[in-house]
């Protein structure tokens, strides 16, 4: 039926696994290799922070020394414990991109066992970059990069709870250790649009935003839908969609004549391929970018040419969308 194709984009989300052993990731990783990763193990009650009872917690990062090179090397004064997870930016960014709680993320990042000193896991050493989601990290990586820009290197300490409460015998890491990060914060995917905003051309709906969502203005007589029209309204600096693309995004659409609103997918981003959704996005939403706001006007023969009366679309009705572009990912290459 006509809302078939948005209903399937509706629920369309899917998310890459890996399978992660010491990694941030819990298995939301873009790659088979080791990133943080959080596991059941670790939602359970949480020893001891301290691994040796005579060892006296720090209050802060003070102790700990980075190098500023490309690669960086940790100086932990082992053996060494936090009182509480926290984060020191050592490189801003000028990125007014953060991360998001729910976001999609590549780094780079070294991690170094507080008892030891040892470093446990370092992507810089693989020479691969990690992607995961937010979601699924331990809770020390996670918070520690929420809030953090895009382009910045950060340092965190995090307590065994925050870490690997039961431990991870993998990598040498014990119940209660302290864990140390430096992470590259190379990307994110967008909670929103962000970037230059852009004036609309004449004769369009006007957009404004309300209670964080868009809403639409129409002209008295509709929209003139016969052929697709795309409108930027936030051009973002993110990667550009390609024909293979996997896209999420958040987007609501309107009757093109009655201004009606049909379809709300604004609540949380939806992930789908760009080559299974309607011509009107898979023509509109070319080369378009990640961090973006898009007005699609898109005919009734390129979206639902039957209508759906049940939401007041009329056969032959073209539709209006407004859709913000929150990540674009490149397909997987087989290793």
């Amino acid at each position: 039926m006509a809302l078939a194709a948005a209903a399937l984009f509706a629920v369309a989300l899917t998310a890459c696994s890996g399978d992660p052993t010491t990694d941030p990731s819990g298995g939301n990783t873009d790659d088979a290799a080791t990133t943080p990763a959080a596991s059941p193990s670790d939602a359970a009650s949480s020893p001891d922070p301290l691994p040796t009872g005579s060892l006296t917690p720090s209050e802060n990062l003070d102790a700990i020394t980075v190098s500023d090179a490309d690669v960086p090397e940790i100086t932990v004064p082992a053996p060494w414990a936090i009182s509480s997870t926290q984060t020191k930016v050592l490189r801003d960014s000028s990125n007014p991109q953060v991360v998001g709680e729910k976001a999609r993320v590549t780094v780079n990042y070294v991690g170094v066992n507080g008892r030891t000193g040892a470093v446990f896991d370092s992507s810089f050493q693989r020479g691969k970059e990690a992607t995961f989601s937010m979601g699924g990290v331990i809770a020390g990586f996670k918070n520690g990069l929420t809030g953090q820009k895009v382009g910045s290197r950060v340092l965190i300490g995090m307590t065994g709870a925050d870490g690997y409460a039961q431990g991870n015998p993998q990598a040498g890491i014990q119940a209660g250790d302290s864990l140390v990060f430096v992470v590259d914060i190379i990307a994110s995917s967008y909670d929103e649009a962000l970037g230059e905003a852009v004036t609309p051309a004449e004769g369009l709906p006007t957009m404004t935003m309300t209670d964080g969502k868009p809403e639409l203005t129409f002209p008295e007589a509709g929209v003139n839908a016969d052929q697709l029209v795309v409108q930027p309204l936030i051009k973002g600096s993110g990667a550009e969609i390609a024909a293979d693309s996997t896209i999420s995004v958040k987007f609501r659409v309107w009757g093109a004549k009655s201004g009606k609103l049909i379809l709300d997918g604004w609540s949380g981003a939806q992930t789908g391929k760009l080559s299974t959704l309607i011509n009107g996005w898979k023509t509109g939403l070319l080369g378009q970018t990640a961090g973006s706001r898009v007005m699609l006007v898109v005919p009734a023969a390129d979206s639902y040419p039957n209508g759906d009366p049940s939401k007041g679309l009329e056969a032959g009705e073209g539709v209006v969308y407004v859709i913000d572009i929150l990540d674009v990912q490149a397909p997987q290459k087989e290793s």
